[in-house]
């Protein structure tokens, strides 16, 4: 079901980002590679954070920016990055599908260090810098499942929920400082982590992907279609511009609807 794509775009209209500074963690690919070209592509410095080297140089090398190599889940190697970021982009995430009675104990929590631990500790260490500058932004890329709940994704739907309440809670002390913070909720994005949930489902439920896409994926969705790690990440440069200073403490659906219904 690809309908009614979206044409490309460069998702910097209006918005320059001229001598400011970003970090984009799970950059390497998907959502967070797209936010990372967009932020570029608008004027900002940005340091790519992912826990895969090659991706992490080959991201930084096509925008000008640096490469972190960082595995998230240690919290204690998060010092190892820069502080003096304008813009933060908590986006790397990860998923385990598994009936909640069924549920690795260690996958669960691996899923709350990388999804609400990091982000926390990033969070606190570079909002500082933000308040000395009178200006910030923190963009947390949570999903629709931040919002709603689906079975058989208890460590994902409890990361994404926390993340929620996290942002808001930025969003409240940062407010005095010029420091926004939001949400970006997406449904199911084109990215490697969903093409690899489409190639498991079909195998497990014998049937092709495309009926995985359509049936399973996309039956709460009133858009037919995957969503573009491009169009997430046009939200989140949307919410680093001269327009949505007063934008905070919200969560923005890209979900086709989902949330809706």
């Amino acid at each position: 079901m690809t309908s009614g794509i979206t044409p490309p775009s460069d998702g910097t209209a209006g918005v320059d980002l001229s001598g400011r500074t970003a970090m984009v963690t799970g950059a390497g690919s998907g959502i967070g590679r797209a936010c990372a070209q967009a932020l570029a592509a608008a004027g900002a410095l940005v340091h790519v954070v992912d826990l895969d080297a090659a991706a992490a140089k080959s991201v930084a090398e096509s925008v000008g920016g640096r490469a972190h190599v960082v595995d998230l889940a240690e919290g204690r190697l998060v010092a190892e990055l820069p502080t003096d970021i304008d813009i933060l982009v908590n986006n790397a995430g990860l998923q385990h599908v598994a009936p909640l009675a069924e549920f690795p104990v260690e996958r669960f929590e691996l899923l709350q260090r990388v999804m609400v631990q990091a982000p926390f500790l990033l969070i606190r260490r570079t909002l500082p810098h933000m308040y000395a500058r009178g200006w910030g932004r923190v963009v947390n890329v949570s999903s629709v499942h931040g919002l709603r709940a689906s079975a058989f994704k208890a460590g994902y739907v409890t990361a994404k929920h926390a993340l929620e309440g996290l942002s808001k809670v930025a969003a409240l002390e940062g407010a005095p400082h010029g420091v926004t913070s939001n949400c970006v909720n997406p449904g199911y994005v084109r990215t490697p982590l969903v093409e690899r949930q489409i190639t498991a489902q079909a195998a497990a439920h014998g049937i092709d992907p495309e009926q995985v896409v359509g049936e399973v994926m996309l039956s709460r969705s009133a858009i037919k279609r995957l969503i573009e790690p491009e169009e997430v990440a046009d939200v989140a440069v949307w919410l680093c511009g001269p327009h949505t200073g007063y934008i905070s403490g919200a969560s923005i659906p890209v979900d086709g609807g989902w949330s809706a219904a």
